[in-house]
């Protein structure tokens, strides 16, 4: 069985420099999501990273479109040398949990995002915010080289 699991929100990488995107929720934010990320590692120079954060990128945007009643998603990354963070928000806490389980062998077409997810980034997780009263859900993803131990 294959099982992706959330860890909590990590600190941010230390250095680097943080950008933002702010995207109605609508059918194209996966697109314009993806072009922004490309064009922020290219700039970068994390072209080994693009693949991965696409799809990563692509994966986590689309879930907030389809499953939430938000009107906006927010696109948060963070790039340093050495790797990239990216966060994506919307205003719907109630959304259905982001943990993803499918059977070995599925054929199923859909609910493979967040596995995909797993597979790819050092690390990910989700996090809900607002106390007594949620009020902003964030799904985040970590892609880089792995700490090397000493």
């Amino acid at each position: 069985m294959c099982t992706a699991t959330a860890t909590p929100l990590p600190p941010p990488p230390l250095g680097g420099e943080t950008y933002r995107l702010t995207l109605p929720n609508t059918a194209s934010a996966a697109r314009i999501a993806r072009d922004f990320i490309t064009s922020l590692l290219n700039v970068s120079r994390h072209p080994g990273l693009i693949d991965d954060a696409r799809l990563c990128v692509t994966e986590v945007v689309t879930n907030a479109h389809r499953h939430t009643c938000t009107h906006l998603i927010y696109v948060h990354v963070t790039v340093n040398r050495k790797r990239v963070t990216v966060a994506v928000a919307d205003d719907d806490p109630t959304a259905p949990a982001v943990l993803g389980v499918l059977p070995a062998g599925s054929e199923a077409e859909q609910g493979r995002g967040l596995v995909l997810v797993d597979s790819l980034a050092l690390a990910w997780g989700a996090n809900i915010f607002g106390g007594r009263s949620p009020s902003r859900k964030i799904v985040w993803f970590t892609l880089g080289r792995p700490e090397s131990t000493p």
